[in-house]
């Protein structure tokens, strides 16, 4: 469905998260589709949601899910986009690794609960554009209260200089917004954080080496 949804309005899709059964293993997976209809590239989720919150909320996504193994950056019609799901958010490093490989724009979808939500969503897309000096978008589902699970929702858009571009509350709904990747290398310049890291007291290492996934 999704692959026909891009080939038809010729767009680069993200497709939110699935489940994947391989083999003996289920994977939280994102797939990103072509304007093409073409499988770009497929992310497994890398960090799985293990939290225990007493009075609020208890979580184990480690008891159904296997971890993914790669990281999963693709370049498309509209960009290099570095893709993570949900909790992977959580953790800089992976957003540090898709910048040193040229990214121009993270993609998270998510469903952050309504504990986590209202604290950490936003600031955390912020500070990943921030940090980064790139673009984070972020598509969560809206709230259904009846659910099992409430999700916070409130889809967003962030810019390189840590700015909310576009927001949506928790009710159904399309952002629509323009992204001009000529802003990364002007922040980039405004703030020559690249150039001003200490290489002599701390360095990330990239284990997989530059290739894409």
């Amino acid at each position: 469905m999704m692959s026909d949804v891009a080939r038809s309005l010729q767009i680069t899709l993200v497709g939110g998260s699935i489940s994947e059964r391989s083999g003996n293993s289920l994977y939280n997976t994102c797939c990103v589709f072509g304007s093409d209809g073409k499988l770009k590239g497929k992310h497994r989720k890398v960090h799985l949601f293990d939290i225990d919150i007493p009075g609020k909320i208890t979580f184990q996504e480690s008891k159904t899910l296997t971890a993914g193994q790669d990281l999963t950056i693709v370049d498309t019609d509209v960009g290099r986009i570095g893709i993570g799901i949900c909790y992977d958010i959580r953790f800089q490093e992976l957003a540090m690794l898709y910048a040193a490989r040229g990214a121009h724009l993270l993609c998270y979808p998510g469903a952050f609960n309504m504990t986590t939500g209202p604290l950490h969503w936003e600031l955390l897309q912020r500070a990943r554009a921030a940090d980064n000096q790139l673009f984070v978008a972020t598509c969560a589902p809206a709230r259904d209260t009846s659910s099992s699970y409430v999700a916070w929702g409130h889809s967003t858009l962030v810019g390189p200089f840590g700015e909310v571009i576009a927001t949506i509350e928790h009710d159904e709904a399309t952002i629509i917004a323009e992204i001009d990747y000529s802003l990364i290398e002007q922040r980039r310049q405004f703030l020559p954080l690249r150039h001003q890291r200490r290489g002599d007291l701390y360095q990330l290492v990239d284990v997989q080496g530059s290739g894409s996934k």
